[in-house]
């Protein structure tokens, strides 16, 4: 008799096995060389007393992050789920301080989604005309 557990581990074995190797350094790689950009978008126009640069490497990280999270969701159902259930128990206790950096993180996030999700031409479109927005 097959039982609920066997199926699940079945299951998240054979979709997870579909995610590549390449296709996860592409996306990762991507996701770095997008978020520096956003990073020099963002020094160019930093107005602020003193620049942060952990802020700065804080985009990169969550950027990169973001991409690899995004490729695990989109190969399985069961682990979107968990990683819904476990994201959703963190809780961002620093302060941004100013609007403008909440939307260069955003910027970043979304920078990591798009790749993630394999839409790589959107993904350097959308970075460089939003760079050109902001500059």
């Amino acid at each position: 008799m097959i039982s609920f557990a066997d199926v699940l581990k079945g299951n998240i074995l054979a979709e997870f096995s579909a995610i590549s190797a390449g296709g996860m350094l592409t996306a990762v790689a991507l996701a770095f060389v997008l978020s520096l950009f956003i990073v020099f978008i963002y020094r160019i126009t930093y107005s602020g007393v003193s620049f942060s640069r952990s802020f700065a490497g804080c985009m990169v990280m969550i950027s990169m992050v973001t991409a690899v999270v995004i490729q695990v969701i989109t190969s399985n159902v069961v682990l979107s789920l968990g990683m819904v259930g476990a994201l959703s128990i963190v809780r961002f206790r620093t302060a941004i301080k100013d609007p403008i950096d909440t939307v260069f993180m955003f910027w970043a996030i979304v920078a990591g989604i798009i790749t993630g999700a394999g839409y790589i031409p959107i993904a350097i479109i959308a970075t460089l005309f939003i760079g050109a927005a902001f500059l």
